[in-house]
């Protein structure tokens, strides 16, 4: 049987399509596959990168009024309007911000805030100057953003992706977390945020997938903050806006549209540095943050189908300072911890959270601590399925604590 190939480039071929059986376009260019003639069975799909979680809504939170359907970059630009519309201070900025970023957090901002008085400023800001692109410079975005909040203004910063967070990293280290303890007080920064997508995506590969949270959780004078969906990424963002200490804010991009809530509409804070207890359970504790809560709730609902086990699930929501009390309270009762994260293991900031339970639990300690993260490589292409701490090594690593 001879095997025919077929080599294609890209768009100008794509007419030559019509009429050849069994071409299959691939999302990075076209690939032709020819069946033998003598073969009457379709060639099957091929499914890259299915998300390796499935999305559990959280309820509508009644006490903060009226909601509408968002997913969380809706919920994020939701803030951000909330932001922009109550304090004529605001001023959002980035790479591409202006038309609505890559990822659409920003839309229609520019053009629905016209002329405003900022008296505050001594000046009069409209949507242009309000809502405005940078140029393709992280540590000139944040250098700016200092600037601007040391003046008055309330900063809105974004990074395009946290992959390329790393040139400003010593704007952010170096003068923004600092910049309230080298002047006694005298001056600060506090009215800075950074936002940026963050973590993987599921085709992301090197650049696009990174989870640099532990990075900046070394350094204090920061607040680091990562959602887990739409009704928590407007509440939790809209508290860093407010909070007076600059924050970053990393948002999972992967639930950007997965992630679909009923969100209320009008401005509402959720607090920073309080975990939230999302299950009760007595057998073991399972921490995380951001896209990994949606996994382990899968490993929860597993282990106590197939196990037996009961297990309590914490969003630790913020990751600097975080909530020490809730984890070492719920750890105290089980026994337990199970703590995942997309980055990589090492230096990751599950190993901060081990420790410190470690020190603070030690006699309620049933089973070693276990940390389910990423490899110690830098993120991978086609090898992702293989590197994400999903439910089956989660689940693995339950197992392998309660049989201790």
């Amino acid at each position: 049987m001879a095997a025919t190939r077929l080599f294609l480039r890209a768009s100008p071929v794509k007419s030559s399509l019509t009429g050849l059986t069994g071409g299959v376009r691939s999302s990075l260019g076209l690939t032709l596959l020819k069946r033998s003639p003598d073969c009457t069975a379709k060639p099957k799909a091929q499914r890259r990168h299915a998300a390796h979680f499935s999305y559990h809504p959280d309820p509508a939170p009644a006490q903060h009024g009226p909601t509408q359907k968002m997913n969380l970059f809706q919920s994020v630009t939701s803030a951000l309007d909330n932001t922009l519309a109550g304090d004529p201070t605001a001023v959002i900025f980035g790479e591409d911000v202006a038309f609505g970023g890559v990822f659409r957090c920003t839309v229609g901002l520019r053009d629905k805030y016209g002329l405003v008085e900022c008296t505050a400023l001594c000046v009069c800001l409209d949507g242009k100057d309000r809502v405005f692109n940078t140029p393709l410079c992280e540590q000139g975005i944040v250098g700016f953003g200092i600037g601007a909040a040391a003046a008055g203004a309330t900063a809105i910063a974004e990074i395009q992706f946290a992959d390329y967070i790393y040139p400003a990293f010593d704007q952010i280290v170096n003068e923004a977390a600092k910049y309230r303890y080298r002047s006694g007080n005298m001056y600060d920064c506090g009215k800075l945020t950074i936002r940026s997508p963050w973590g993987c995506v599921g085709h992301g590969s090197i650049y696009h997938s990174q989870s640099p949270e532990a990075f900046f959780a070394h350094c204090p004078g920061i607040k680091i903050v990562v959602p887990r969906g739409p009704v928590q990424a407007k509440g939790l963002l809209l508290s860093c806006i407010a909070d007076q200490n600059p924050c970053i804010f990393f948002e999972p991009k992967i639930l950007y549209r997965a992630a679909v809530e009923q969100v209320p509409t009008e401005a509402y804070q959720i607090p920073l540095s309080q975990a939230e207890v999302l299950q009760e359970g007595s057998d073991l504790t399972l921490v995380a943050w951001g896209t990994q809560v949606h996994v382990l709730r899968e490993v929860a609902a597993m282990a106590l189908e197939k196990l037996g086990v009961s297990c309590e699930l914490i969003d630790l929501q913020t990751i600097l300072p975080w909530d020490t009390e809730t984890v070492c309270k719920s750890v105290v009762k089980t026994g337990r911890l199970l703590i995942s994260h997309e980055a990589p293991v090492t230096g990751g900031f599950a190993a901060e959270i081990s420790s410190t339970v470690q020190e603070e639990c030690f006699l309620n300690l049933e089973a070693p601590i276990s940390r389910v993260c990423g490899y110690d490589t830098p993120f991978p292409h086609i090898f992702e399925p293989f590197y994400i701490p999903d439910k089956w090594k989660c689940f693995e690593a339950v197992k392998r604590m309660i049989n201790y």
